[in-house]
């Protein structure tokens, strides 16, 4: 990889700020509210899972839509309108008192549907052999984000409880809205036939490169969602250890994972090396979760478990939006991304759906013992398409044409 440019550099730095803004509010709720949220007087389980993964409903209609926007009207005017719903949702959340209310604001915070324009923004505005190392330092920025969001969620829920939350998650989406229009470069606009074409975005989206790695992300962040209905739990209920320490494991756990990602970043130059990368991420995740679920009442066993999980989570987070930007077309971006991000939420939707049911019949444990068993479906996805992915790349090193038409073909 070349060194970044001071465009690509400033590109990389605000709107990392203004993702991780977005999405620290989001990470603030996680570490306290399957606690919390069973004091409520119409919690159960499954509610409880649902709440904290119907955001990504939202998420899974918008993207897409959202993303095509920004191919059209620009990726700064498409962002604004997202946080603008999301800052929405935030004020519907805080000001519920059941948790029936909370799941009506979460589902419109997941209406703010940015993740795909704003990575597609990101591609837009750096080089292709410099992509994976800003995607890296956007997931860094995500990873500091989710730490401070652990340490910081429970004394800030205890100053104000679950509603002063969810406003804070309002006014960081507006902070991200400002950073937005004064900091972060306006990319030139890619215009092509393509991008209006209703095919070709389906030709797109059904390449089956796109389909891994859409596939990869729905499952990771299922297990994201679903590990987090009983991490808190398992913490609390298991070890004793009360919501206001919770940072006393994490705070370790993330700077293990900071530093095996940083360490790894240099990998991911090529196709082939970040496509291995993904498949021992699933591996290693996969062992994570057992090790949830077999050594929960054992914090030096569950602190290796998390060190790997996340360590895991953050590479991924890195790599696969990075082999989707570099595989689809530049006018067909925004759309590839969105489809990416709607993967995504919608694995965040089933995640926190799975971990309630689980969570309801089999306890916290159980939690981590299904996700566990979801890697085993995972990685044969991944490991079947890497070859003709590694292959495909080698005999045509482009992306896809702007009608969705494979060059390998």
């Amino acid at each position: 990889m070349s060194a970044l440019s001071p465009l690509e550099r400033r590109s990389a730095l605000t709107l990392a700020c203004v993702i991780s803004l977005r999405l620290f509010g989001l990470f603030l709720i996680m570490p306290v509210f399957s606690v919390y949220a069973k004091t409520l007087p119409d919690a159960t389980p499954l509610l409880i899972g649902l709440a904290l993964g119907v955001y990504g409903l939202g998420q899974m209609c918008l993207q897409v839509p959202l993303g095509l926007l920004s191919d059209r009207i620009g990726r700064k005017p498409a962002i604004s309108m997202g946080l603008g719903v999301f800052a929405v949702g935030g004020v519907v959340a805080a000001m519920s008192h059941t948790l029936t209310g909370i799941v009506m604001g979460r589902a419109l915070q997941g209406m703010g549907a940015v993740a795909g324009a704003g990575t597609a923004l990101a591609a837009d505005l750096t080089r292709e052999e410099n992509r994976s190392k800003v995607m890296g330092i956007i997931g860094v920025s995500i990873g500091l984000a989710f730490l401070l969001a652990l340490i910081l969620g429970p004394p800030l829920e205890a100053v104000d409880g679950l509603p002063g939350l969810f406003a804070a998650t309002s006014v960081l989406a507006l902070l991200a809205l400002a950073l937005l229009w004064l900091i972060v470069p306006t990319p030139e606009r890619v215009r092509a036939p393509a991008a209006s074409t209703f095919g070709g975005v389906l030709a797109m989206l059904r390449d089956h490169r796109m389909l891994v790695l859409n596939g990869s992300v729905f499952f990771l962040h299922l297990l994201l969602t679903a590990s987090f209905v009983g991490l808190p739990l398992l913490l609390v209920d298991t070890l004793h250890l009360p919501v206001s320490r919770h940072w006393e494991l994490y705070l370790p756990v993330m700077a293990i994972a900071a530093f095996v990602m940083g360490a790894s970043l240099h990998h991911m130059k090529e196709i082939a090396q970040s496509l291995r990368i993904v498949m021992a991420c699933i591996v290693v995740i996969g062992v994570a979760l057992l090790g949830f679920a077999l050594g929960g009442d054992h914090i030096a066993l569950l602190g290796v478990a998390a060190a790997m999980f996340f360590s895991g989570f953050n590479l991924l987070e890195a790599a696969l939006p990075s082999l989707v930007s570099r595989l689809a077309p530049a006018a067909l971006r925004g759309a590839a991304m969105g489809a990416y991000s709607t993967s995504q939420f919608m694995g965040a939707f089933v995640g926190g759906a799975v971990g309630g049911i689980a969570l309801g019949r089999l306890g916290p444990s159980g939690v981590f013992a299904c996700a566990a068993a979801l890697t085993l479906l995972w990685l044969p996805l991944v490991m079947l398409g890497a070859r003709r992915i590694a292959s495909m790349d080698a005999a045509a090193s482009s992306p896809l044409d702007c009608n969705g038409a494979d060059p390998a073909q």
